[in-house]
């Protein structure tokens, strides 16, 4: 429960502080937010485009890649432009309507993001224990329905997030203390009972990365038990190499999440802006190290990376 002496009724504008206590250092916070949406940008357009183009790449897993691709490019483009807009032109104003709109749509590419990585850990999964059934068991029809069940979990999952926010009636302050609209954010500077807000956005978490992230472990537990069956240490070390590049994203993606909720649990209060600082983490990093690790660790996505810089060196 939380009571206001001096609140004020549901603002037609938000400000978003950006990340508070840290506001004289914000020209420096954009030159790394800056470079990591351009090597987001172009390393997600160039996969997608590579795959897009080349037929021998229209397997299971580089379509995945590619669905991947195309849901860091959204992410980054709902995000970072506004944060870049913070730091450089002190625009923090935000109408409550686009509060929402960033409220649903922020989270909704995390969690499709979120959904993608544990079909590719079903991807690997299907490729060691079934190679010969691969193509048969993934076929693009089977493709085109996980991509709409993940797409419709996002929609189900993240719907209520500005339905319920936009229920709140009055507020302590009309800033937000962070670099864009998260639905927690505007909930704990809320007057009354938000109980009902805090379930679901614990809800939220475990119906999208808990699920997901329970799921890709067992997917991983069978995967090496079927690899550590294999006689040979050579077969054994080719297997497990096919899934390196997932691996190395996962660890990527999950560490931030994994990381808050223990110290949450072990009780470790970080400093605010400390914990802007991993939030904002969340929606960068993973986006613009997907391509770098699968252009550097896949060699049919290297091999054309370097046919191309070849093309254009000549």
């Amino acid at each position: 429960m939380t009571s206001c002496n001096n609140s004020i009724p549901q603002p037609l504008i938000f400000v978003l502080a950006g990340i508070p206590g840290l506001e004289s250092f914000h020209g420096w916070f954009s030159v790394p937010f800056f470079l990591v949406f351009v090597i987001t940008i172009i390393g997600n357009a160039t996969i997608f485009c590579i795959i897009r183009v080349e037929k021998s790449l229209h397997e299971p897993m580089f379509l995945l890649l590619a669905m991947l691709s195309i849901v860091d490019l959204s992410l980054v483009s709902v995000t970072v432009p506004r944060m870049l807009g913070i730091f450089w032109m002190n625009a923090k104003e935000i109408s409550f309507k686009a509060c929402l709109t960033q409220m649903f749509f922020i989270p909704s590419f995390y969690v499709m993001e979120s959904g993608i990585l544990l079909a590719m850990a079903f991807d690997r999964f299907v490729a060691i224990w079934f190679p010969l059934r691969y193509t048969t068991i993934l076929a693009n029809s089977i493709l085109g329905k996980m991509a709409l069940a993940i797409l419709a979990r996002a929609v189900a999952v993240l719907t209520p997030a500005p339905i319920l926010a936009k229920r709140l009636e009055s507020f302590q302050t009309h800033i937000i203390a962070y670099s864009y609209c998260a639905y927690m954010a505007v909930v704990q500077i809320a007057c009354g009972d938000v109980s009902n807000h805090i379930v679901y956005g614990l809800m939220v978490i475990v119906a999208s990365v808990g699920f997901d992230l329970f799921f890709i472990i067992l997917s991983y537990g069978l995967i090496l038990h079927a690899v550590f069956q294999i006689p040979s240490w050579e077969a054994r070390a080719k297997a497990l190499s096919t899934c390196g590049s997932h691996l190395c994203i996962i660890a990527l993606f999950y560490s931030p999440v994994v990381f808050s909720v223990l110290a949450q649990i072990l009780g470790y209060h970080m400093a605010p802006y400390l914990q802007i600082i991993i939030d904002n983490l969340y929606f960068l990093v993973p986006p613009m190290v997907n391509p770098l690790i699968y252009g550097a660790r896949t060699k049919q996505m290297r091999e054309r990376v370097l046919r191309i810089f070849h093309c254009h060196r000549n």
